[in-house]
């Protein structure tokens, strides 16, 4: 056994409390790890003189990193187990500057999936405050707010709940001035309240009890320990007094205890692009896995660096005979102190681990080898806490038991030091500020670090700190010198948030009589009307257009096709043979919505195919629930994407959680893909994240989607004509000299064809079935629920087999279904049309349209779909079909005869 093991069997326990409770009668009630986890100092402080020290926050007391990071975390799966992962999802986790900024990272960690916001006292010049409070015991009181996410603290909506995370809990004062701040600017059903421990009087209790109730919201509170400090009468006039005389006693700042100072190297991090140095402006789940997954190599830097800097062996500053630097009894009651376990068991194992590093160290020294520092310090700077504590756990993991790796930070608060077993701040150290603060030049502090047998110390300071104040005679990194053998400065830069552009005004939706001939509470279009602008062209001169690269589909319109009376009675006929079979599917549809996506799903529809089927939806949840549900429609443009302008309207509505898309049917399922790459993408750019990008159709004759009404490829009425089923609205337009990129896509309202409109008539003869459907909505809601609803793409892998096999080459001219089929014939030039033999009545639209456009109608079997609509390939050379790429090779030589213009 080493004489260091030896001599710390024999060290007495003394708690960090002592001191200060022996002379002010100060004492902690409650029992428990409480003494564990406090120790008492005293600070110069008007509003309070004592000071509750964390042994496992990493501020004052240098403490193992993973027993940091640790206590955060298991706070953070207790708040997760309280909400369920659901609404952890919807949570933001709030921390306090500077001593929480850490734990509520970790405790952010901890719930997984919730992004993370700390307070700050440093303004940032180009970020407008979001927000603020006051923290009246604090010696620097304004608390700032500084998303780069404007909407980071409206979270979810007002369902979504706020975790509030503070070190402990005195008054609940600085708790109540947040929540009140916040609630003002946005209202919120829910908190939660987390702490590493709650010493709040029962008059505090009740007042934080009191206040949820006048608010309206559920308050819990998450902590590890609770219990209460006990202060006698004129305690702060005595602590005060205390404080002067222990100060006129003891210098500053604790004098070297190294004869020669160490040299300072830089070592580079390589911090990953893009990723926050903490969470200032906000941390997003997405930045937490990009810095663990450049955790390890940073650490391995640090290592090289200590490494390869580390000095000999011998007497070098102040090393004994056995290799091992002489302790203070502030180093020997720092390494006594148990945060996360009783002493002894904490005790035990550092013998155990010393031993394993006395026995590393003398055989290295043997060989010749030049050892690795021993007791290795991560210092971080203030409010940036999480970053070297990250570190700090990656190098912990990294070197095992070749070092004991410790981690605090150096902080503003003033506190008393007094080198006694009993006192929580055994050593200080004082240097000037070094990043510039808005409150003018003064003193920081390090404490426990000074005569602490640290062999390195690694400081970490963000680039606004890497001032010549840090490196000046008597600056932070000369101060570490003084006390160390070894000091490696590890820069982190400084976030720049994207400067805040004043949001635009965002348009509001267009509603019928004056935009559809739906009524006004059906559908709000998410569209900006251009009906005034001459937008169409011949059908032939768009599909040359289209695929000779010369234009996008969506620029342009093509010339609404004006139905003859022999398909006009035709559509009558096929509504009135189906109108059951459609309200058994949007019953089916919208009752398996309700149940997965309920209570209050808003149902934004795919304009314009879906929008019928949207409030369909909608009439149905009302007739049958008596719900009210939101139905907006939207643009979507395969090839570009969504309207990203439309997406943030509604976030600023809505709960993008509660956003269901919906759409009239599938065909291969290009739109199923479009619209989870532009959800994607959206997000990706910035946009409000929550958006899910499964689409509800009608029907699923590709097996494409997870919520339908049916996966029969049947005749959908709406599918039949163009606006005149659609409340006369066009196709929607995407043209740049048109569409402005904080304008809705556009869209035209034909008043000219009201004459012809069956848009209600459609929508009245479905839901005048509802009743006669219901039962059968009942039992298809519980087999579909029940069943395996995983998509299988079998329509996607049936249309590449029929583009190879008839010599097209290009998915995009393949349109599978009744609904794609009769869009090829009414707007595309067709070449001729699959029809699964014995298809029967669903298809005497497709037969009659063809025959009026001499398109030949070829009956083939084995078709997973009633028919296939398939455009005229004489056009593939270029840029084809409605995605608008590039199509190698040349057309097949076979042709379908003559196209001819719509009627």
């Amino acid at each position: 056994m080493s004489e260091r093991a030896t001599r710390e069997e024999t060290v007495n326990v003394v708690w960090s409390g002592n001191w200060v409770a022996e002379r002010l009668g100060v004492a902690l009630e409650g029992g428990g790890e409480l003494g564990d986890l406090l120790g008492l100092a005293l600070r110069r402080n008007p509003k309070r003189a004592h000071l509750l020290v964390s042994n496992v926050l990493g501020k004052h007391v240098p403490q193992l990193p993973s027993v940091v990071h640790g206590a955060g975390y298991e706070l953070g799966e207790r708040v997760r187990a309280l909400l369920g992962p659901q609404e952890a999802r919807r949570a933001v986790v709030l921390g306090y500057a500077e001593t929480a900024t850490g734990l509520g990272h970790a405790v952010a960690d901890g719930l997984r999936d919730a992004p993370y916001l700390h307070s700050t006292r440093r303004p940032v010049a180009g970020v407008a405050p979001a927000g603020g409070f006051e923290e009246s015991h604090s010696h620097a009181t304004s608390h700032l707010l500084l998303p780069e996410d404007r909407d980071l603290l409206a979270g979810g909506g007002p369902a979504s709940t706020l975790v509030l995370v503070d070190d402990e809990f005195s008054t609940g004062n600085t708790v109540l001035n947040t929540v009140r701040a916040l609630h003002a600017l946005h209202p919120r059903e829910r908190y939660v309240i987390v702490a590493l421990v709650d010493m709040r009087s029962p008059a505090d209790r009740d007042r934080l009890t009191a206040f949820a109730a006048e608010i309206g919201a559920r308050v819990d509170l998450v902590t590890r320990a609770a219990g209460t400090v006990a202060l006698p009468d004129g305690v702060l006039e005595r602590g005060q007094a205390l404080v002067a005389e222990q100060e006129a006693r003891a210098p500053a700042s604790a004098p070297p205890s190294v004869p020669v100072p160490a040299r300072v190297t830089r070592v580079a991090l390589d911090w990953p692009a893009g990723v926050p140095d903490g969470g200032r402006h906000g941390f997003t789940p997405d930045q937490r896995t990009a810095l663990e997954a450049a955790l390890p190599a940073m650490a391995e830097r640090i290592a090289t660096a200590l490494d390869a800097d580390a000095p000999g062996g011998g007497d070098d500053h102040g090393q004994g005979a056995d290799g091992d630097r002489d302790r203070t009894p502030a180093a020997e009651h720092d390494r006594d102190r148990s945060p996360a376990r009783s002493q002894g068991q904490d005790r035990v194992r550092d013998q155990d681990r010393d031993q394993d590093r006395d026995r590393d160290q003398d055989r290295d020294q043997d060989q010749g080898r030049v050892r690795a520092p021993r007791r290795v310090l991560v210092l971080g700077f203030e409010e940036l806490m999480y970053a070297p504590l990250r570190l700090g756990t990656a190098l912990e993991e990294l070197l095992g038991a070749r070092a004991e790796v410790r981690y605090s930070t150096t902080t503003r608060s003033p506190v008393l030091a007094v080198d006694d077993p009993g006192y929580a701040i055994r050593t200080r150290l004082v240097f000037p500020a070094h990043d510039d603060p808005a409150d003018g030049p003064g003193d920081r502090y390090a404490y426990n670090v000074a005569g602490a047998g640290f062999d390195a110390v690694v400081a970490v300071v963000d680039s606004t700190a890497d001032t010549p104040a840090l490196h000046a005679p008597d600056g932070l990194l000369a101060r570490l010198a003084e006390h160390t053998g070894q000091v490696l400065l590890a820069v982190v830069p400084s976030y720049t948030p994207t400067p805040v552009q004043e949001p635009a005004v965002l348009p509001e939706p267009l509603r019928g009589p004056d935009f559809s001939s739906y009524a006004p509470d059906e559908v709000g279009w998410l569209l900006q009307d251009l009906s005034d602008t001459e937008l169409e062209a011949p059908t032939e001169e768009r599909e040359e257009a289209i695929q000779s690269g010369g234009a996008h589909y969506a620029e342009s319109l093509p010339v609404e096709y004006q139905p003859s009376p022999a398909y006009q009675a035709l559509f009558t006929a096929a509504l009135e043979t189906s109108a059951a079979r459609i309200a058994r599917a949007v019953g089916t549809v919208t009752e398996t919505v309700l149940a997965e996506r309920g209570p209050r799903p808003v149902l934004v529809s795919l304009a314009r195919a879906g929008t019928p089927v949207g409030v369909l939806m909608r009439r149905w949840a009302r007739h049958r629930h008596g719900l009210d549900l939101p139905h907006y429609a939207i643009s979507i443009v395969r090839g570009r994407g969504i309207d990203a302008t439309a997406l943030r309207w509604l976030a600023a509505h809505h709960d993008p959680a509660d956003v269901v898309f919906v759409d009239g049917w599938t065909g291969k399922g290009a739109i199923t893909r479009e619209l989870a790459a532009a959800i994607e993408a959206f997000e990706a750019s910035g946009g409000p994240a929550g958006f899910d990008p499964e689409i509800a159709v009608l029907a699923d004759p590709g097996g494409c989607v997870r919520t339908y009404g049916t996966r029969e490829d049947f005749l959908i009425p709406s599918a039949c004509l163009n606006s005149t089923v659609s409340g006369l609205i066009s196709r929607t337009v995407l043209r740049a000299d048109l569409v402005g990129p904080d304008d809705f896509h556009g869209g035209k309202f034909y008043r000219e064809l009201a004459a012809s409109d069956v848009s209600n008539h459609f929508l009245d003869t479905v839901a005048a079935r509802f009743d006669d459907v219901a039962a059968e909505v009942d039992d298809a809601t519980k087999e579909i629920l029940a069943a395996d609803r995983a998509p299988t793409w079998e329509g996607w892998a049936a249309v590449e087999r029929i583009s190879e096999e008839y010599g097209i080459h290009d998915v995009n001219l393949v349109k599978p279904g009744v609904g794609e089929t009769t869009r090829v014939l009414l707007r595309r030039v067709p070449w001729k049309i699959l029809a699964r033999r014995g298809a029967g009545p669903d298809l005497e639209h497709i037969r009659l349209l063809a025959e009026q456009r001499g398109v030949p109608v070829e009956e083939v079997d084995d078709l997973p779909y009633s028919c296939v609509g398939l455009i005229h390939p004489r056009f593939t050379r270029g840029a084809t079909g409605a995605d608008g790429r590039a199509v190698a090779g040349g057309s097949p030589v076979a042709d379908g005869g003559e196209a001819v213009r719509e009627a």
